[in-house]
């Protein structure tokens, strides 16, 4: 009961934080609820070896509801390119299948390692293209290139817990896509991903012991509840604020907590 005390607002704070940041900065999704989720687990005793994949579990069940609505909103808009996602989705579903099976069998310290590591990997690309994009080619790369792109996006966003816009927006991008059809698309592919990825963190981390009050397998329904409806509450206020701040140096500087936030993940 004690734990539960201090639990239930640290997950308030934490949906707000990561509806405020998604809103503010068109950044969320796991890169800000993981490692959220990661440090309240740890500080209320959740087991160290399941605080990683409960964490990554968690955020993917917390993705369905957002990106769900994210997907009708583009889509009433034109802004969801339907050959695209249609051509990616069996090659997502694959890397998903993947991504949660390694999920569930890398030892949970090598998990944060990972994500740690990406954490430290976005940001630096968040510092270099900070107000000039940069652009490989003005058009897709073929069809196997494309699979094998979804392919690894799924995978890595099932083993991380991360929505479509964390890892699809840049790489399309890279391509000179438009900005809004890469950010409506990634909406559904981060959809695609996060519907599998909770059944399958749910599967297998069925009867696990260690977990905390309100767990099904690898998802806390205590923190989905208390996540979501902050998140949606206040990610208006953070558009909002956009249009009154330098976003620019706000970006920046939340580059700069990723990479201490990842350095002290991948460390400590």
């Amino acid at each position: 009961m004690e734990n539960l005390i201090v639990l239930i607002p640290l997950l308030l704070v934490c949906g707000a934080a990561a509806g405020l940041l998604a809103g503010l900065l068109g950044v969320g999704g796991g890169i800000v609820i993981v490692p959220m989720l990661y440090h309240v687990f740890l500080h209320v005793g959740v087991t160290p070896e399941v605080v990683m994949p409960l964490a990554v579990g968690t955020s993917l069940a917390t993705i369905v509801v957002t990106a769900s609505m994210s997907s009708r909103s583009h889509q009433a808009r034109g802004n969801v390119d339907a050959p695209l996602v249609k051509r990616w989705i069996p090659a997502v579903l694959v890397g998903v299948v993947i991504g949660t099976l390694l999920g569930a069998v890398l030892p949970g310290a090598v998990l944060r390692v990972i994500f740690g590591g990406f954490m430290v990997v976005i940001a630096t690309h968040m510092l270099l293209t900070a107000g000039r994009p940069v652009a490989l080619t003005d058009h897709l790369p073929g069809r196997w290139g494309q699979r094998g792109a979804a392919t690894g996006i799924g995978s890595l966003a099932s083993l991380l817990g991360i929505g479509g816009g964390t890892l699809v927006v840049p790489f399309l991008n890279f391509f000179r896509f438009p900005m809004h059809r890469a950010v409506g698309s990634a909406a559904v592919v981060g959809l695609v991903v996060a519907v599998p990825g909770t059944v399958g963190y749910v599967m297998t981390g069925w009867d696990q012991p260690g977990l905390p009050l309100g767990s099904t397998g690898y998802v806390n329904w205590l923190a989905f509840v208390l996540l979501v409806p902050m998140t949606m509450l206040f990610a208006p206020l953070g558009v909002r604020l956009c249009q009154r701040l330098d976003v620019g140096k706000l970006r920046r500087a939340f580059a700069v907590l990723l990479v201490a936030v990842g350095v002290k993940m991948l460390f400590f």
